[in-house]
């Protein structure tokens, strides 16, 4: 197959699925080694991007997903009669935010931080797919781990976790483990 025909292939398969696709998964159908697959994927997310086109495609981690461009949202929900999501609560934030950061964590783990009970706040990521389950915790009681989604990446506009802007707090770390500060001398 040419080029233009194994994109148009990637771009069909895409807007088929409509949920993610791996990279795996698109080099089987192909029959083609993954690296020739997200350089043909890659060149097609980059010109549905040039292009006066409705569509676009996201990558997250290593898969891909065509969507509408985020500047359609509000025509798109008016066809589609759908009501804008109520924005995260504070306290759902920043239960995303420690799962993020700090994945696979237990609900202990996420309580411990925040000094609070999470299950609502977790129950609540997980029916809006921003969190899932990731397996057990190979403790007594066996604790179960969440992680965040490909939903989680959609929505933040990430295509992985590794491009979460940096915490203050690692910041600071470094800082302190390059070594101390020198004091200024005082002057009586």
């Amino acid at each position: 197959m040419e080029i233009r025909e194994l994109q148009a292939t990637i771009e069909a398969i895409l807007f088929a699925s409509g949920d993610p696709v791996s990279v795996d998964k698109l080099a089987d159908v192909l029959e083609l080694e993954k690296n020739t697959v997200i350089k043909l994927t890659d060149s097609l997310m980059e010109q549905l991007e040039d292009e006066s086109s409705g569509v676009c495609i996201m990558k997250m981690d290593d898969k891909y997903q065509m969507c509408s461009k985020p500047q359609f949202g509000e025509q798109i929900r008016k066809m589609m009669d759908i009501r804008r999501n109520m924005p995260l609560s504070p306290a759902s934030m920043e239960v995303l935010a420690i799962v993020a950061y700090n994945q696979p964590v237990t609900k202990a783990f996420v309580e411990q931080i925040r000094g609070v009970d999470c299950s609502g706040v977790l129950g609540s990521l997980v029916t809006k797919g921003l969190i899932e389950e990731k397996g057990r915790l190979e403790l007594p009681g066996r604790p179960l781990l969440y992680g965040t989604t490909s939903n989680f990446l959609r929505c933040f506009g990430i295509t992985s976790v590794d491009y979460l802007p940096p915490l203050p707090e690692k910041d600071q770390e470094e800082a302190a483990q390059s070594g101390p500060l020198e004091e200024p001398d005082e002057q009586n």
